[in-house]
């Protein structure tokens, strides 16, 4: 990343950029409220058109009225303040593990975003609020299923607002502790939510667009590592570079498909002749070596209209009702739908995936020596005489293979799966929520693919030699040896394949590297 995780996120000031929503949900950097006091006015404004709206008895959706199919029952002026809690309790019914807490984390500052727009009603000590839980690491433990995509993440953020009043669980200095105590360790009172103020917490797209904001950081940082581990295995298989040829990319100008090609030049780049195939049936390279920009480019192109999907959702008001500006009327509406982050979750997934299965295939040609040029059956070292063969890579290419199938399973569209819930009044519903977690799911699956593939391709550019010819191959084939020696006699690698997925997801493995139309 070009930014530092310590450059504060301001906010309150116009959009934020997809970088900065992950320094902050990931990088776990500052956020910080514009001092140009607009986000102020706007908020002071819109909580006095909700005032001004309840006084002259105008009915709105959640305030006065039940919630959902319940919306026709009208609330006296007594039960409004208690209509919150109720809300917060029945919504409490989540199951499975809880999100990651970059997710969280994300999921709260799109709330900022959204409040800070001016449109919802609520006080501005409520964006304080969730300001002084990012700011300080105080992270509601949110249970990962339970929304279906409208009228938003209801179910998950139930958990994240009860956690600002003192109720339920969060993470703080590294244990998982009930939300009082760590508001009295962080020396915060319980919140008190005023009217309209839980609704504006649960409904809408946050919870789904945190999910997104770590799939994209995370597609990013595989794109990149992937697109090393290519170079490496064109270079294991004696492969051509002239596969890579700039005219070729600029006959079909994808940006990111060319992005690839470029990069992948520049890793190529010989300073003395590189091992290259010279026998007639190898004129042309396998799809998996000669087409890998083509696949890798469907990922990076992808993601130049996927973050900015993310940003514009992130900094929506997404909650429901919202107050005109203008004239100060209640609108009932239907921004909560994340048929947006659904739609993009469920393509990125799938570009994804299909980076699994680039790795797979160029593995597979790799260990089986009737197509490797050359190198060892399943690269492994030749044996003592007498002893048992060694098996080298054999297993682990079966591992690659099953992270692969599992991802591409899992590339079924979620949204096509739209369910009618609540009595009918939730009929139509986005499933943006588990198509966020499904591509996350998909992307902690390629990363460890990916992973295993840079071990492979760092023993097969180790046997194939010629390393000297190529300074970026060989730096990359260092930079995972650091991390896993060559393997010589068969030993256990699962540690091995989990270092490199963690240098991976920190994007270790794609420093310095720049992929796709926009430069990250």
């Amino acid at each position: 990343m070009s930014h530092k995780a310590s450059e504060p996120c301001v906010v309150g000031a116009g959009p934020v950029s997809i970088d900065s929503l992950i320094r902050v949900a990931v990088q776990g950097a500052e956020v910080r409220l514009s001092e140009n006091g607009d986000w102020l006015r706007r908020m002071s404004a819109s909580e006095q058109r909700l005032a001004s709206a309840v006084a002259a008895g105008t009915p709105i959706y959640g305030v006065t009225t039940g919630f959902g199919s319940n919306c026709g029952a009208r609330v006296s002026a007594e039960s409004i303040a208690a209509l919150g809690s109720g809300l917060l309790r029945f919504h409490g019914c989540g199951t499975g593990p809880a999100l990651p807490v970059p997710a969280v984390r994300g999921a709260m500052l799109c709330r900022v975003l959204c409040l800070t727009l001016g449109y919802s009603g609520v006080r501005p000590a409520l964006v304080r609020r969730l300001v002084d839980f990012l700011n300080r690491g105080i992270t509601p433990v949110a249970p990962a299923q339970g929304s279906v995509g409208a009228s938003g993440d209801l179910t998950p953020m139930s958990y994240v607002a009860a956690a600002l009043a003192g109720q339920r669980e969060v993470l703080f200095r590294g244990e998982r502790m009930p939300a009082a105590r760590a508001l009295g360790l962080a020396e915060l009172a319980p919140f008190e939510f005023a009217v309209k103020e839980p609704i504006a917490m649960l409904n809408g797209t946050p919870i789904m667009t945190g999910v997104a904001i770590v799939v994209v950081d995370q597609c990013r940082r595989i794109l990149a590592a992937a697109t090393r581990a290519t170079a490496m295995a064109v270079h294991a298989m004696a492969g051509h570079e002239y596969h890579l040829h700039p005219v070729l990319f600029e006959a079909k100008p994808f940006p990111g498909q060319k992005a690839v090609a470029t990069h992948l030049r520049s890793l190529m780049r010989s300073q003395a002749v590189a091992p290259e195939a010279e026998v007639p049936e190898s004129l042309q390279d396998p799809y998996s070596l000669r087409c890998a920009p083509h696949v890798l480019g469907v990922l990076a192109d992808a993601l130049d209209w996927v973050e900015p999907w993310v940003e514009v959702e992130a900094g929506a008001a997404t909650d429901n009702p919202l107050f005109d500006p203008e004239s100060g009327r209640p609108l009932m509406g239907g921004n909560f739908y994340g048929g947006h982050i659904a739609f993009a979750m469920d393509a990125v997934k799938a570009a994804v995936a299909s980076v699994a299965d680039l790795c797979d295939r160029q593995a597979a040609l790799l260990v089986d020596a009737r197509f490797s040029r050359g190198l060892p059956a399943h690269l492994a070292l030749s044996s003592p005489q007498g002893l048992a063969p060694r098996h080298g890579f054999k297993g682990m290419q079966i591992t690659l293979s099953a992270l692969t199938a599992e991802a591409l399973q899992a590339s079924m569209p979620v949204a096509s799966f739209s369910r009618s819930t609540e009595s009918h009044n939730q009929d139509k519903v986005s499933m943006g929520t588990i198509a966020a977690r499904e591509a996350l799911r998909v992307c902690e699956l390629v990363s460890h693919a990916v992973a295993v593939h840079l071990l492979a391709t760092t023993q097969a550019c180790e046997l194939r030699g010629g390393l000297g010819a190529r300074p970026a191959v060989a730096a990359l084939v260092r930079a995972v040896r650091g991390l896993s020696p060559t393997l010589e006699d068969d030993r256990c690698l699962d540690a091995d394949i989990e270092a490199v997925n963690q240098a991976v997801a920190a994007g270790e493995m794609g420093q310095g590297l720049e992929i796709g139309a926009k430069a990250h």
